[in-house]
């Protein structure tokens, strides 16, 4: 009889591992560039922080404002919508009143 061996699962790769290889990666591309260019190595690193915090910006940006609390009042605020021309809305608010 033959003993069978042990299934090997296949290693995760680590997300730290590959940040940690990026790293390395952008620090040698950095390197070099500074070797061939001082004020080209400013330049790139200008404009990775340039494109970094707009990235950052555009996805955390929210043209939402948040809701407006519904505690505190019965009354409930009603509007409507009329578009007056191509690409202008008008918005018309009504307080219901509440008749107990």
């Amino acid at each position: 009889m033959s003993a069978k061996k042990p299934a090997v699962e296949p290693e995760e790769s680590s997300r730290a591992a590959g940040a940690c290889v990026l790293v390395v990666l952008a620090g040698v591309v950095t390197a070099v560039v500074f070797v061939i260019s001082a004020t080209a190595g400013v330049l790139a690193v200008w404009a990775v922080g340039a494109v970094t915090l707009w990235r950052y910006v555009r996805r955390t940006a929210n043209p939402a404002p948040p809701p407006p609390p519904e505690s505190g009042s019965d009354a409930k605020p009603q509007f409507t919508v009329t578009e007056d021309r191509p690409g202008h809305c008008t918005v018309h608010w009504q307080e219901e009143v509440n008749s107990e």
